[in-house]
């Protein structure tokens, strides 16, 4: 039967890779990737054979059909990125999308993303929170911070290194530099790191020490009333 698997590489630690994506992997009859050479490693790495093909932002417009009809003659196929989940700030929302029209059934493995270990580091609060990914560069770009200064829950962004301290900059003008937040680095490697503090605080820090890898922003809501949770453990009948 006819199946897209969208399956989770890890964000940095090998060993983050579970066994059954391993034997996706190793069993579909093709793997398109977001590049064929960083995924060439992992898949050297765990033994797995299976062509490899290429399927990224710059020509997700014509592989997509190309992909959909394999699906459509009954193969298996599954979709990878170069790090975390397929659809999460990578290639694989139009692939989904176009399986959905066309009644082919999608199957999204659970594994590594690098935000969640970011937020939870963080020390933010974890019940409500908005994914941005990465904020666009030019249009568009001050209506989203504006709109992440004025979010009642944490907010979520990816950058890159060189851009860390100019966003920083950016967030402490838009949320006020006393907002709380963090910046995660190098998930699950060698050098996993987070910083904590106000914007201006990190925004101080970064200008000192420059940092390498993949960066997640998490910024907490501004300061609103505390909020009462009831308590699931007590009888209900109790006040």
């Amino acid at each position: 039967m006819s199946r897209l698997y969208l399956v989770p590489t890890p964000v940095g630690n090998m060993a983050d890779m579970t066994p059954r994506a391993i034997e996706v992997l190793s069993r579909v009859s093709a793997i398109y990737a977001e590049d064929t050479r960083t995924s060439g490693v992992l898949l050297k790495h765990f033994g797995i054979t299976t062509p490899c093909l290429s399927h990224h932002k710059f020509n997700e417009h014509a592989t997509v059909r190309p992909i959909v009809d394999r699906l459509l003659a009954g193969e298996e196929i599954a979709l990878i990125s170069d790090a975390g989940t397929p659809g999460i700030s990578d290639p694989g929302f139009m692939l989904t999308r176009e399986c959905r029209r066309e009644g082919i059934e999608v199957e999204t493995l659970p594994g590594a993303t690098a935000f969640v270990p970011a937020l939870v580091n963080s020390g933010l609060p974890t019940d409500r929170f908005t994914f941005e990914g990465f904020l666009p560069p030019k249009k568009g770009r001050r209506s989203r911070l504006e709109a992440i200064a004025a979010a009642t829950c944490t907010s979520i962004i990816y950058e890159s290194p060189l851009r860390l301290v100019k966003t920083l900059a950016e967030l402490s003008d838009v949320c006020g530099p006393d907002r709380p937040a963090s910046v995660s680095r190098e998930i699950s490697k060698l050098h996993d790191t987070t910083v904590r503090g106000t914007l201006a605080e990190l925004q101080a820090y970064f200008a000192e020490n420059i940092p390498r890898g993949e960066i997640v922003i998490v910024i907490g809501a501004p300061d609103t009333p505390a909020r009462r949770h009831k308590n699931k453990y007590k009888d209900n009948t109790e006040e």
